[in-house]
């Protein structure tokens, strides 16, 4: 008896890691909580990678950016972030360390002056976003 209780305590051990895994590296410490306006879920921007960071602060200085399609327009074709008019969006490479190309986070940035409260950030190429609480 004892040995299908442990069976079964790790089976539940193992599905709770696989279900953990889909809300990206901050979801032992960061529960996504709603946004009330958009249904995009939340996260501080304290609470984001030291990359992340250092992009927010370079949006909101206006650069210099190190890639060239840093700024340019975000289309939101996917549709996840609220509607706006064309050109609202832009996005910008969050470097992922190690990564020989420019990987899959992005910090998407609305309005003008761009960096100053609509912001996004994505860990896996758009398929989610995070809106960054300040």
């Amino acid at each position: 008896m004892a040995g299908g209780k442990s069976i079964a305590l790790l089976v539940v051990a193992v599905v709770l890691a696989f279900v953990g895994l889909g809300r990206g590296p901050f979801a032992p410490d960061e529960p996504i909580r709603e946004s009330v306006v958009s249904g995009i879920g939340e996260i501080d921007a304290a609470r984001l990678p030291p990359e992340a960071r250092d992009v927010l602060r370079l949006i909101r200085q206006d650069g210099p950016f190190p890639y060239s399609k840093d700024g340019s327009v975000f289309g939101n074709r996917e549709g996840l972030l609220p509607q706006q008019p064309p050109g609202y969006y832009a996005e910008y490479t969050v470097p992922t360390p190690g990564a020989r190309d420019r990987g899959a986070r992005r910090i998407v940035a609305g309005g003008r002056p761009r960096g100053m409260g609509d912001n996004y950030y994505t860990d896996d190429h758009y398929r989610s976003f995070r809106r960054i609480r300040e």
